[in-house]
């Protein structure tokens, strides 16, 4: 009896994080490099189509993490949501990218005034279009703005009812490959490209342990999956069925590798910021060392 109440006991301590992802996301990756066994806690995954649900279960205290895009993290932490950024990855900036189609008349940025541009409203897909806007030395009314996403602006691109499209990988991959799309801008030197590791302010609080373990076993899979590019698309094409060719393109351009949240990501991550308050993206200015816990991966470095 004492034996069967000891084991119930030590049980009922195990921690358990729910987590939010998405097909092919942080659960495959880590299954892949092998780094999902013997975890001195539980999780509780639950698959999401997109991110943006993902933040609403976290602010509703559904899950205790998840991940997403910068600005969209942003974007929500200004609504009031109780959540912090405690990790992250960064990807290469040229794969972001708007796209047209390959028949189109557009051929530089310039080309992009007075048209119709897809993307994601208050993330990645609108700040590019009005940073690159800003970059053809106009602004962000000099177009109109499509809050579409991914899966709807592609039909739309394909249908011509939107002139671009701006997305990220494997989106970009897939567009060009099979359906003839052709990259018209990138966000190389426009937007941090940087996806946030996201946990509720309660979960920080009581289940601290554990997220950092989960930080920390995330970017060790990300320096595998960089050694193991091949292995990686192979074994996420079979999960998600999308080409392996593809997602090979994709998991090449974008490079991702895990990061420390210090202080050269806060100020970059406050420029963009400010920056998507200007073009009213963000309704007001914010303070982003308040919206991220560095302790997580403070002694860790950028790799």
């Amino acid at each position: 009896m004492g034996v069967s109440l000891t084991a119930s006991a030590l049980a009922s301590d195990v921690v358990t994080l729910r987590v939010g992802d998405q097909k092919g996301g942080n659960r495959s990756l880590l299954e892949i490099a092998g780094l999902a066994k013997d975890l001195p806690y539980k999780i509780e995954w639950s698959e999401f189509p997109a991110a943006a649900p993902i933040l609403e279960a976290l602010n509703a205290g559904a899950l205790d993490f998840g991940y997403t895009g910068d600005l969209a993290f942003l974007t929500v932490y200004a609504a009031g949501a109780p959540i912090k950024a405690i990790g992250g990855t960064r990807s290469d900036a040229r794969t972001q990218a708007i796209l047209v189609r390959q028949d189109s008349p557009i051929k530089t940025i310039a080309d992009l005034k007075g048209k119709r541009l897809a993307g994601t409203r208050g993330g990645w897909g609108q700040f590019l279009i009005d940073a690159t806007l800003e970059k053809a030395g106009g602004g962000i009314n000099d177009a109109t703005f499509a809050p579409l996403g991914p899966v709807d602006a592609k039909i739309a691109l394909l249908a011509g009812s939107i002139d671009g499209w701006a997305v990220w990988e494997p989106y970009v991959s897939y567009a060009t490959l099979k359906d003839n799309a052709r990259v018209v801008a990138d966000g190389e030197g426009l937007t941090p490209t940087i996806t946030f590791y996201v946990a509720s302010d309660q979960a920080i609080a009581t289940k601290r342990a554990a997220l950092q373990d989960l930080v920390q076993r995330l970017n060790r899979a990300r320096l595998w999956s960089l050694d193991h590019v091949a292995d990686y698309a192979k074994a996420t094409a079979e999960l998600t069925k999308l080409p392996e060719d593809v997602l090979l393109s994709a998991y090449t351009a974008q490079h991702t590798d895990g990061i420390a949240i210090d202080a050269g990501v806060v100020k970059e991550i406050q420029q963009a910021s400010d920056r998507a308050t200007r073009y009213g993206i963000l309704a007001k200015t914010l303070d982003v060392e308040k919206a991220v816990d560095r302790s997580f991966t403070a002694a860790a470095g950028s790799n």
